[in-house]
């Protein structure tokens, strides 16, 4: 096992973490510590490459992609909904919006029944946009789940839902 941190590879720091975590703390759940570890990882791994990959090279990031996934999906949605489905805070939506506005993809018109709150719906350019965009963005996710057989993607999104609905058993903190 590398003792340096010059030696350490992501799975060696995790067995180092676990070991360490152990014997000289005490801790009793290293596997919770692998799982959570690696789930963080794939994540960052995945949304730092299509970010980087997709997104930058269009002048966009990863949340400015996901709130106009949002509202190319879901259709035209007040700030506070777009918040809770992108799990984005309401500032967030926001000055994000106010981003997208700017750059012509998203409207913001009132709301009828709340003369406060306002609508989120793309433009006409948003739209083209976002079918342009997805095509690579989904070609791109294509490539990372490539590597799992269509029953384990399965397995896997049935693994990660129950991991994601069981948080209501323990109190877990969420923005949504």
């Amino acid at each position: 096992m590398p003792e340096s941190p010059a030696e350490l590879d992501f799975w060696s720091f995790v067995a180092l973490a676990n070991r360490r975590l152990h014997e000289e703390y005490g801790f009793r759940h290293q596997l919770a510590t692998e799982v959570l570890l690696t789930l963080n990882r794939a994540s960052d791994l995945v949304t730092y490459d299509l970010e980087a990959a997709v997104h930058r090279p269009r002048g966009r990031s990863w949340s400015g992609f996901r709130l106009l996934f949002v509202v190319w999906l879901a259709g035209p949605l007040e700030p506070k909904e777009a918040a809770r489905l992108t799990g984005m805070s309401r500032a967030a939506v926001s000055n994000l919006g106010k981003t997208l506005i700017a750059d012509g993809l998203l409207d913001r018109t009132p709301v009828e029944h709340d003369g406060r709150s306002v609508r989120l719906s793309l433009t006409e350019a948003g739209h083209a946009e976002m079918v342009e965009v997805f095509r690579e963005h989904n070609e791109r996710e294509f490539s990372w789940t490539n590597a799992l057989t269509e029953a384990e993607q399965r397995v896997l999104v049935m693994l990660l839902d129950k991991l994601i609905t069981s948080r209501a058993e323990f109190d877990a903190r969420s923005r949504s």
